[in-house]
């Protein structure tokens, strides 16, 4: 221990939680969060940076691999400890303003989601995950996007028809202050023809109409598609995340 660092005790106070103790005062907590797609993700918070290595050196060794965390890029601190810890960076996830403006004419039919047939919204849901499952896999999804179908509120969902045919999907969550588009998606038979960008327009124009000025958005830098979707309707690069991982 450097001179000037705390002597703290590490202890674990419940099955994916850690508590360092100066003297019987918390310093710093750690928690390992399980995601839905079995993913394990940590936080650590501390006062100290020596006291950030003793929570992970007691954390590491008693959780399965691989672990996963979440940091802001421009926190170069953070990112250093983690890394000091052996994980390394998986991907980037951009972060995106996106402004609302009126909705734009669009060949397919939008149906809010407290209109829709709640089968057939079912049935395009799973479709659309067994799609995921079979190409980019879950562990590219935002971390919100269940890999299972949970109880679908419908909503909080705007869905694109082709006909009688549910083609495509935008889920918004309604965070204080700024709303979240939290997943873009189209049944792969049906992709490159705008339904994406018709549903974007759409629920842009919608919260255009109710006065908000902005959304925002998490995009994984490796996905081409989507970054073209929000760029083209002028979506702005705010900051970005970081996935570390250790295997």
């Amino acid at each position: 221990m450097k001179p000037g660092q705390p002597t703290v005790v590490v202890t674990r106070v419940a099955e994916r939680q850690w508590h360092a103790l100066d003297d019987d005062r918390v310093v710093g907590r750690g928690e390992a969060s399980p995601r839905p797609d079995g993913r394990l993700f940590l936080s650590i918070d501390v006062w100290h940076s020596a006291v950030f290595d003793q929570l992970a050196g007691a954390m590491l060794p008693a959780l399965p691999r691989p672990l996963s965390t979440v940091v802001g890029e421009t926190d170069v601190e953070l990112t250093s400890r983690w890394r000091r810890a052996g994980f390394t960076i998986r991907r980037r996830e951009w972060e995106y303003h996106v402004p609302t403006a009126p909705a734009a004419p669009s060949a397919v039919t939008i149906v809010p989601g407290r209109e829709a047939d709640e089968k057939r919204l079912r049935e395009l849901d799973r479709a659309i995950r067994a799609e995921v499952e079979a190409g980019i896999g879950w562990h590219e999804m935002p971390a919100e996007v269940l890999p299972r179908i949970p109880a679908l509120d419908p909503s909080k969902y705007t869905i694109a028809a082709r006909g009688d045919e549910y083609v495509g999907l935008l889920r918004l969550a309604a965070v204080a202050r700024q709303p979240r588009i939290g997943l873009v998606a189209v049944r792969a038979s049906e992709q490159r023809r705008g339904i994406g960008r018709a549903l974007l327009t759409h629920v842009l124009g919608a919260l255009h109409d109710a006065g908000i000025e902005t959304a925002s958005a998490e995009v994984s830098e490796a996905n081409v598609a989507a970054t073209a979707l929000f760029d083209g309707v002028g979506a702005r690069r705010t900051g970005s995340n970081l996935e570390l991982v250790l295997r």
